[in-house]
């Protein structure tokens, strides 16, 4: 991070100086939230909850970002690897099913080091690496052995997408690669007695509005491409929130009839092994407060 290039931004700052990448960080670890978490993938919450850190920063920045206060490093803490280590701890104690890291990939040596670390202690619970998707499968590889679980965003099929609402127009083809790597990584689900999953890949998708046919490309290819080594998890949870203004296609919820129309679309497909979700998900209710909880 002298030079940072862990990101497909390549940026190249000096991070370690304190300079602050694209992801708006520089390389000390900075934490929002560390706490139960109850609303991701049932088999990754459980009724006890997923052990959640959210990380402050993010190299893809969508304008739409629920979460964007924190992608901004606008909140958080900073922590030492240390301290990283501790919160593991503590989040086991209060039961969680694993730890879910949330927007790790700027940070992926010093969580490599952590986790490292508590490994080295007897830690045993499964390591989510939760990603957006845009992260060099050459920094993943650094990650084998260390991560249980991939839980990642297809975001955009088209360059043209990519470009508007994450100014990242190389975007699809980084999440191709990168989820090649997480698959070569993580080949086979496997799931404990609980229905709890111990090791495997689940790609999450989010349908925007007026996006329905970038999101049936975007399953087919996961699907044909992978088959039911991978889990899909199509999401209706977009939310326009303030910041979405600009962008009058963003101002507007997924309707009910372009949602059903992905999920039976990826029905005919043939997937059986995938997530959807039903009712009011597309509430700000659902989007938890960074305010230093756990850290």
């Amino acid at each position: 991070m002298s030079g940072c290039r862990l990101c497909p931004r390549n940026c190249g700052v000096d991070r370690m100086a304190g300079e602050t990448g694209v992801c708006g960080v520089n390389a000390e670890l900075k934490v929002g939230r560390a706490a139960l978490h109850m609303w991701e993938e049932p088999c990754i919450s459980g009724e006890e909850g997923s052990g959640t850190i959210f990380f402050s920063g993010c190299s893809l920045g969508c304008v739409f970002c629920q979460n964007h206060g924190l992608a901004k490093a606008e909140t958080g803490k900073k922590i030492s690897i240390q301290r990283l280590v501790e919160i593991f701890f503590s989040l086991k104690d209060q039961g969680a099913n694993n730890i879910n890291l949330v927007t790790p990939d700027h940070y992926l040596p010093q969580i490599r080091t952590a986790i490292e670390q508590a490994k080295g202690q007897g830690f045993d619970l499964p390591f989510v690496w939760n990603s957006g998707g845009y992260v060099r499968a050459e920094a993943l590889r650094f990650l084998e052995g260390l991560i249980d679980i991939y839980l990642v965003d297809f975001k955009y099929w088209t360059e043209e997408t990519a470009r508007r609402y994450a100014k990242a127009p190389n975007y699809p083809e980084t999440a191709k690669e990168a989820l090649a790597e997480m698959v070569r990584q993580c080949p086979e689900p496997i799931f404990n007695s609980r229905g709890m999953m111990q090791k495997g890949i689940i790609v999450r998708h989010l349908l925007l509005p007026d996006k329905l046919a970038e999101a049936e490309k975007i399953v087919q290819y996961v699907y044909e491409k992978y088959g039911n080594m991978v889990y899909l998890s199509i999401m209706n949870q977009y939310t326009p929130l303030p910041w979405t203004k600009d962008y009058p296609e963003l101002c507007r919820k997924v309707s009910d009839k372009e949602y059903d129309a992905l999920v039976d679309g990826a029905a005919e497909l043939g997937v059986v092994n995938g997530f959807m979700q039903e009712g009011g998900t597309a509430e700000e209710s659902f989007i938890p407060t960074f305010l230093g909880e756990g850290v």
